[in-house]
């Protein structure tokens, strides 16, 4: 390729195709459609999942178990990150978790868990503690609080049906 060529044959303003318009035009007739077939039928428009008749690759595929759309998705964040990150005496928040990068993404509930050690004594606010979680808050002197969930069961499924 020369460097001349790089842009050749392209226009800026270029003029529309005029078809329909006799044999002379070279678009006449059939308009570009060819003979016959759902490509020459007006109005006609192809699913974006069709592969020429064949067995669509959605239908192919084995489906297997049940995705549970309505399911809460829940961040889990260990008690020894939160010994790491936070300093004795400090209140643990969802803001807090946010701003020293320990909680990302979205989701709908924080739950602690209880790997690794704590020597803090932090006041924890989550949804959800697992046992060895508290027991090692407690131990430590701190406290956990549990927050109220963000969405009922019925208030997701609500919110699912009017994103539709």
């Amino acid at each position: 390729m020369q460097l001349n060529d790089v842009h050749r044959g392209i226009t800026k303003h270029r003029p529309r195709k005029r078809i329909g318009r006799g044999p002379g035009s070279g678009t006449g007739k059939t308009s570009g459609r060819g003979h016959k077939g759902h490509k020459s039928r007006s109005g006609y428009s192809r699913k974006p999942n069709f592969q020429g008749g064949a067995m669509p690759m959605f239908r192919r595929v084995p489906k297997r178990g049940f995705n549970n759309r309505w399911a809460l998705t829940i961040f889990a964040v260990n008690v020894g990150k939160l010994n790491d990150a936070f300093n004795d005496g400090e209140t643990v928040t969802l803001e807090a978790l946010a701003a020293k990068n320990l909680a990302k993404g979205n989701f709908d509930e924080l739950k602690v868990l209880g790997d690794g050690e704590l020597t803090k004594k932090l006041t924890i606010q989550a949804h959800r503690f697992s046992k060895s979680a508290e027991e090692k808050i407690s131990a430590a002197g701190g406290t956990a609080e549990k927050l109220a969930p963000k969405r009922t069961p019925d208030e997701r499924v609500e919110a699912l049906k009017s994103e539709k």
